[in-house]
């Protein structure tokens, strides 16, 4: 199970990584995708930032298990907002924050049962 736990934190760390720092840059896809389910850029810029920390947690977790996992609560409940984000926006491509959820559920699922 510890390999399973490794391997899915640092799967979910890097899909962390590259959202936070699209968000950090402000890059045209991520500000239109923000823009359609009403996050301004400076909150584009608050949820990037709160990426880049759930990756760093995610990552210490690997020698500090409390740390990890909740870097992976964090991460469900991050992703659970966006797809309510997604939803209440009436926005058709909800998949990727739901695909993220599911991987963060996974993932908090399987450090827990590491432990």
């Amino acid at each position: 199970m510890h390999i399973a736990a490794v391997a899915l934190s640092l799967l979910l760390a890097v899909a962390m990584l590259g959202s936070g720092v699209m968000k950090l840059l402000g890059t045209a896809q991520m500000t239109e995708n923000m823009r359609v389910v009403n996050v301004s850029v400076p909150q584009m810029r608050v949820l990037g930032v709160l990426e880049l920390l759930a990756t760093v947690g995610l990552v210490v977790g690997l020698w500090v298990p409390a740390i990890g996992i909740a870097a992976a609560i964090g991460a469900v409940v991050y992703f659970a907002g966006a797809v309510v984000a997604h939803v209440r926006a009436h926005e058709k491509n909800v998949q990727p924050a739901a695909v993220l959820f599911v991987f963060a559920v996974a993932t908090l699922v399987v450090l827990l049962l590491a432990l």
